[in-house]
């Protein structure tokens, strides 16, 4: 039996209840193999059943917003009606091939409750749709345009902070260093990343975990990136390759996720490593015996919840210094 087929051992006995469960909503979420709507279709079944319930919020709103490819989706969250407040923008993860603002709205729903900001999910388009770099311009544009009409908006134009899962981590990483690199963004409260993809070509964790069970085999992973990228060579861009980017100026207060039992999980231990050098301050939690994706099984699974409020708490000790 490979190496791999050890994970199961290592998971936590809540994970392997979510895992279980997963299987029985929808078997073949992550099967890499199908065709792009049947690969939607099954990981919006399957995601479903994860974003019932969970807090409430004062405001929940889906707006268009203009970019320079046309108008895309954003979904808007707002703990109360009256104020100016932060803004938290979240880039949703699904291997920039599947996910929405629906897959992951129990998600930002919560980090709108426990942080008392403002919270934007975008709806960019999903690739082969579109290709990189396109989704980083829509992220970019988005925020431009908020930051524009923040009246409107109902958020402090100079407290904005980036976050994201996954793929969504890497993206919300590299709209963040496209805007400070364009010298559009005078100020960056914090970046809360989970377990995001950010460059590595290989690992011991890539070599290591990955399987059936989070659809992050390196074959699925080579999979995404090729649906992704209209050339390989895109992989060595500044932003997507977040290690390879100059992260020596400019970068907010990190909050870093990991997976214990994540194939990208050495992507984050990388990105904290250059953090440290950089003299970035930075949180880094890496939580043993779950896998890739955790953040959504708050219903099932203890570690959700304690990294959520560990973010809203990261996020609360860290406010803009004017």
């Amino acid at each position: 039996m490979g190496h791999k087929y050890a994970v199961p051992r290592l998971w936590s006995t809540q994970m392997g209840e979510v895992v279980a469960k997963q299987n029985e909503l929808a078997a073949g979420a992550y099967v890499t193999g199908q065709s792009l709507e049947e690969m939607r279709q099954a990981y919006r079944a399957e995601r479903a059943f994860w974003n019932e319930g969970g807090p409430s919020v004062a405001m929940c709103a889906d707006r268009r917003v203009p970019t320079r490819y046309g108008e895309v989706r954003v979904r808007h969250y707002r703990p109360s009606d009256q104020g100016s407040l932060p803004l938290i923008v979240f880039m949703h993860g699904g291997g920039w091939v599947v996910g929405d603002v629906d897959t992951h709205d129990r998600i930002t729903r919560t980090l709108c409750h426990l942080t008392e900001a403002a919270v934007v999910s975008i709806d960019y388009t999903l690739a082969p749709d579109a290709r990189f770099p396109q989704q980083i311009h829509e992220c970019r544009d988005v925020v431009a345009h908020i930051r524009d009409r923040a009246e409107e908006w109902g958020v402090d134009p100079d407290d904005i902070s980036f976050a994201g899962d996954s793929a969504g981590a890497n993206m919300a990483a590299a709209t963040m260093l496209m805007m400070r690199d364009e010298e559009s963004l005078s100020t960056v409260r914090t970046m809360l990343l989970f377990y995001g993809a950010y460059g590595l070509k290989d690992s011991m964790s890539m070599r290591l975990l990955g399987g059936t069970w989070d659809g992050l085999t390196e074959e699925d992973y080579a999979y995404y990136l090729g649906q992704y990228f209209a050339d390989p060579a895109n992989a060595d861009d500044p932003y997507f390759n977040i290690l390879g980017a100059d992260l020596s100026a400019g970068i907010p207060p990190c909050y870093i996720v990991a997976a214990g039992l994540d194939p990208l999980r050495d992507d984050s231990r990388t990105l904290v490593e250059i953090l440290d050098l950089c003299r970035v301050p930075h949180l880094y939690n890496e939580v043993e015996g779950v896998i890739h994706g955790f953040l959504h099984h708050s219903k099932m699974l203890d570690q959700t919840m304690e990294v959520l409020n560990e973010a809203a708490r990261f996020f609360t000790e860290h406010p803009i210094h004017r």
